[in-house]
């Protein structure tokens, strides 16, 4: 959303059964003002003048299928940015006929995608959920440690260690989760993204599975945390070869590069271009890119388009909807952040990005209504963090900005902390902001904890891009903003010990 570590939800809401329930409440509430304003005389009747009641239904009204719909990185401002070019079924609709809730945020920092989706399904802050980080140091070992890594499981659908993932790692339930507790596991829940961890967290620990795409092989894969085959449907998904499909048909432009005025030109030094290509333009021929790299389709607007295709796959073959009681789909669309990294978020790319999203957005919920039926489902739309403007594109607009070279950063720290006392590596690394001390080697020395992280504060204060430098421990007690506070109690773990916050602070990193 903004140059600031801030998950800032967008979020929509849609179930067309809400406007039918609240349009019976008021009719209920007429009839009953009726009755009571028209006075009759009583009228006695024999018991077999009396007409049998008519049966009252005791059923509570639910969705028979939830979908939680994750764009990542999608800004907020991107719905109103292009709205002139959405069509009318797509983000228009789900604007027009739900409930936009564009104030809602999960206070912390910093933001990645995994956190974000987890805090989206615990409703909870890494404090407590976990999941600090992409990736986060473990103090007991000094290794680097992925929030949906797993080892002890294997991959289900490829060859490779690209499975061996699962959300062992989330310290929390999820809504996922609790809907699976609340009806007794009889509800079917489904993750899929092509990122592992934008499947697997809000899946939840009692998922049914989760899915995601596997570069290699062009695959949608799980893990054997979940099953040991592929049902056959995924098998048979995975045979049509859908990735080479979407990759031959080159990434052309819905409309003429000319009439993208939302947008920088469409050739700046902001954006990067693809490996094998003269310059970032649109069209991109992707169909003389692909070979060996089926990956490439991340960084296409057909990411998405082939993960709402497997959504549906899984819907139709699951029986989602179809059950007694309310089944939940978890879908993540990828693609929007790979894109807005490698392009930015002004660029023709990221536009059209979300005006072929507009699309198939458009066409998923034309299936939903077919095949679930209008009202028998609720979606909601959000994002797991928005991302900054280019540095350089604010400097060249004279706002003031720039990057943290965090690499430089820590090699400059671990010479500083060298001429004091006398030993190499006291820091592992600077993410997620954090001072990730070596607690090895801090341990054997018996160093003096406090004295090595007000030397680390002392160093950083001196750093004209960093504005703060905050205790984790004694962050509720730091002279910083009160809001700041509050996101760095909301993010802190266990991994961290030192908060560093930059002056200028980008957000939305994958």
């Amino acid at each position: 959303m903004v140059a600031f570590p801030i998950l800032a939800f967008l979020k929509i809401v849609f179930n067309m059964k809400i406007k039918y329930l609240l349009f019976a409440v008021f009719a209920f509430a007429t009839v009953s003002l009726s009755a009571q304003i028209k006075k009759k005389k009583p009228v006695v009747a024999t018991a077999a003048a009396v007409a049998p009641e008519t049966p009252v239904s005791t059923e509570l009204p639910r969705p028979k299928l939830v979908i939680g719909l994750v764009v990542d990185q999608m800004r907020w401002d991107y719905l109103y940015r292009y709205y002139d070019r959405y069509s009318n079924n797509g983000f228009k609709r789900l604007l027009n006929d739900g409930f936009s809730c564009e104030n809602t945020q999960v206070d912390y920092i910093p933001t990645f995608t995994g956190p974000g989706h987890t805090c989206i399904y615990t409703g909870s802050v890494p404090a407590i959920h976990g999941i600090a980080g992409n990736d986060f140091i473990v103090q007991a070992t000094g290794k680097s440690m992925y929030c949906a890594e797993d080892t002890s499981v294997q991959t289900v659908g490829a060859a490779g260690k690209a499975g061996q993932m699962s959300p062992r790692n989330l310290l929390t339930t999820t809504v996922t989760d609790e809907l699976k507790l609340a009806t007794n596991f009889r509800s079917k829940v489904i993750g899929i993204a092509l990122k592992d961890r934008g499947g697997i967290l809000p899946a939840g620990h009692t998922a049914d599975a989760a899915y995601w795409f596997d570069d290699k092989s062009g695959n949608w894969i799980t893990s054997t945390y979940y099953m040991n085959d592929l049902p056959q449907w995924a098998k048979d998904f995975n045979d049509q070869k859908l990735p080479e499909t979407y990759l031959k048909l080159d990434w052309n432009p819905i409309y003429p590069i000319d009439t993208y005025v939302q947008s920088t030109a469409d050739n700046t030094k902001y954006e990067s271009k693809f490996k094998g290509t003269d310059a970032p333009t649109l069209p991109v021929k992707t169909s003389g890119l692909y070979k060996n790299n089926l990956g490439l389709i991340r960084s296409t607007p057909y990411g998405s388009t082939l993960t709402l295709d497997f959504a549906i796959a899984a819907i139709n073959a699951e029986g989602l909807g179809q059950h007694p009681v309310t089944d939940f789909l978890a879908v993540s669309l990828s693609s929007p952040d790979y894109i807005g990294h490698q392009f930015g978020i002004n660029a023709v790319e990221t536009e059209d990005t979300y005006l072929h999203l507009d699309r198939d957005i458009a066409s998923f919920l034309t299936y939903l209504d077919a095949k679930v039926g209008k009202g028998n489902y609720t979606i909601f739309l959000t994002a797991d963090h928005g991302a900054a403007h280019n540095t350089a594109f604010l400097n060249d607009h004279n706002i003031p900005a720039g990057v943290w070279d965090d690499g430089a950063a820590l090699k400059d720290l671990n010479k500083y902390l060298l001429d004091k006392y006398k030993t190499d590596e006291l820091v592992l690394s600077l993410a997620n902001y954090q001072v990730n001390f070596n607690y090895k080697t801090v341990n054997y020395l018996h160093l003096d904890m406090d004295a090595l992280k007000k030397d680390c504060a002392d160093f950083f204060k001196a750093q004209p891009a960093v504005a703060f430098v905050v205790d984790s421990k004694k962050a509720q007690t730091a002279d910083v903003p009160q809001a700041l506070r509050t996101r760095i109690v909301n993010g802190y773990n266990i991994y961290g010990r030192v908060f560093i916050i930059r002056q200028v602070l980008q957000s939305g990193i994958g």
